[in-house]
């Protein structure tokens, strides 16, 4: 099928139909919409795949019995390599096609889904679980930039977005409850095998829903720069994670020197290239740089304090796991919410207005989270939690609009795959830096609470994070445990109190930034057969620019 084509309209003259423009009158059909339907199934897999096998990793450790180093590798090497591999695919799609990448990507994830379901060593279940990571990486620029493709409106294209990120939303909280169900009833394999139907039906309604849409042009695929740009991000990745999870040494400070120096030689030799793989030209526009900064900053301070909130409300309010999850829904539900109403404000107010408010929203919630005492209480959690899952989804939805929609149309896959990098890193540094700083918090309370008699080993676990404690002190007499937790729990709560704040402040200066940067910006598509026209035309009469302006399509 052809890539779909606009009208190659000129902008009317003022005797005709002046507020009339592609960008405008290009209104999705009913096969768009359907489409969409079919885009938001590899997205739902993606994200349960994030989270369904933290609970199968019980049944596959008695099964596989793979040892500690290999079951971190089983959980951690899928996000790994989606990280890693996002902008080699993104640019790929724009290369061979976005429906092709799509449906290659789908066909390798069934495949690597049944290798995954029936691995019996260790090694095999990693090596499975890496390719659905590089497969996992064609899907989500492929799906972004389709979008793209396929609605030119541009409020048509801000609501598909919005839907397009719901649908992670959904699938990260509906992984742990069917993959609850499964596992009820089916082995731990049974598990990767929800893919597999849905792979299929994407196979077969993708090429008769979906347009194709690639580049007109482009050179050959540098296979230097693609290892690079894997090699880099993974170090940097795997460098962070290590950090969050034992703290700096040697093997973290290697990775990121190596993450680093790569991602140096990356840059350098993009900028030598008559064809890039990755075109920095493209963070040279404002409403693609700046957004990229803002969304890092929002996902680097909404990751991190979800993953400390979870442990707060099972460690310190004592909840269970199921408990735990059911009291997060309203946080889950309030970011549906506010990802969704994102495109009804964005009819009323500038981007960077929406996005200002809800940074400030934002702010609120981690700032009623910052207040003495506030972490013990386990409706301050939730209310809070809430209040910044509403602030923050709008600024992730309305940073990733403006990112697709101010990239050539050529290059809307490059710009996905930046935008999706840019959260991946985001959420990884944020749990190495702001985890670090609690863990600090904690260890420099904890380092003297531990009485003499207590083993080395259950020292060192009281030491180092509050769930070592409590998983220790349940060996101990009642007499220690009972000194020894309260302190332990009050030195956890002072490090979340101290996250809190930091959260805080960076959302109040993101709030700012986004005020004197974007206050004016736009998400109009910057299209490259009709919008652009528009405005070179534009440029020159100034009757057409107030038009123009009318229609939306200059600034």
């Amino acid at each position: 099928m052809s890539a779909p084509t606009r009208p190659d309209a000129p902008l009317a003259s003022p005797a005709t139909s002046p507020a009339k423009s592609p960008a405008i009158d290009n209104k999705a059909t009913r096969r768009e919409w359907i489409g969409l339907l079919v885009l938001a199934l590899p997205c739902l897999l993606i994200a349960m795949d994030m989270t369904v096998l933290h609970l199968a990793v019980p049944h596959l450790t008695a099964s596989l019995n793979p040892t500690s180093d290999q079951l971190l590798w089983i959980v951690d090497i899928y996000g790994f390599f989606i990280a890693g591999s996002l902008i080699t695919m993104g640019t790929l799609g724009d290369r061979i096609g976005r429906r092709k990448l799509l449906m290659i990507g789908g066909g390798c994830f069934g495949a690597a889904s049944v290798l995954a379901a029936f691995s019996d060593t260790p090694e095999m279940l990693i090596f499975a679980r890496g390719v659905l990571g590089i497969a996992g990486a064609t899907l989500m620029p492929s799906t972004l930039s389709l979008i793209r493709s396929m609605f030119h409106n541009d409020k048509e294209r801000s609501f598909a977005i919005a839907a397009w990120m719901t649908t992670f939303m959904v699938g990260t909280a509906a992984g742990p409850l069917l993959g609850g169900l499964v596992l009820s009833y089916f082995w731990w394999g049974a598990v990767f095998l929800l893919n597999v139907p849905v792979m299929v039906l994407l196979l077969i309604v993708a090429p008769i829903l979906l347009p194709e849409h690639k580049a007109e042009s482009f050179g050959r695929l540098d296979l230097f720069s693609a290892a690079l740009s894997l090699g880099s991000v993974l170090a940097i990745i795997y460098g962070v994670k290590v950090i969050a999870a034992y703290g700096f040494g040697s093997d973290a400070f290697a990775a990121l020197v190596f993450g680093l120096l790569g991602a140096w030689i990356f840059i350098r030799r993009q900028r030598k290239l008559a064809d890039p793989l990755l075109d920095l030209d493209l963070l040279k526009q404002k409403t693609i740089s700046l957004p990229i900064v803002i969304q890092t900053a929002v996902i680097f301070a909404g990751m991190a304090y979800f993953l400390f909130l979870s442990q707060a409300l099972q460690l310190v309010i004592g909840l269970t796991p199921i408990q735990a999850g059911l009291s997060m829904l309203p946080a889950t539900v309030a970011g549906i919410v506010g990802s969704m109403g994102a495109p009804v404000l964005m009819g009323r107010f500038k981007p960077g207005q929406v996005m200002t408010g809800a940074l400030i929203l934002t702010a609120i919630g981690f700032g009623m989270l910052s207040w003495p005492g506030s972490v013990v209480s386990l409706y301050v959690l939730v209310a809070g939690a809430t209040i910044f899952s509403l602030g923050i989804t709008p600024v992730a939805m309305i940073c990733t609009d403006m990112v697709v929609a101010s990239a050539p149309s050529d290059r809307a896959g490059s710009a996905a795959a930046m935008s999706e990098t840019s959260a991946e890193l985001g959420g990884a540094l944020g749990i190495a830096i702001l985890g670090s700083v609690g863990t600090a918090i904690y260890r420099d309370v904890m380092v003297k609470a531990v009485p003499p008699g207590v083993g080395d080993e259950a020292a060192d676990a009281i030491r180092s994070t509050l769930g070592g404690a409590v998983n220790a002190l349940s060996d101990l007499p009642a007499s220690i445990s009972s000194d020894i937790l309260p302190l332990a729990r009050a030195a956890f709560t002072d490090g979340l109190q101290v996250i809190s704040i930091i959260c805080t402040i960076l959302m109040v200066l993101s709030a700012i930034g986004t005020l004197i940067a974007l206050r004016d910006a736009r998400c109009d598509t910057n299209n490259d057969d009709g919008a652009e026209g528009a405005k070179s035309d534009a440029a020159l009469d100034p009757a057409l620019k107030q038009a123009a302006c009318a229609a939306g399509t200059v600034e």
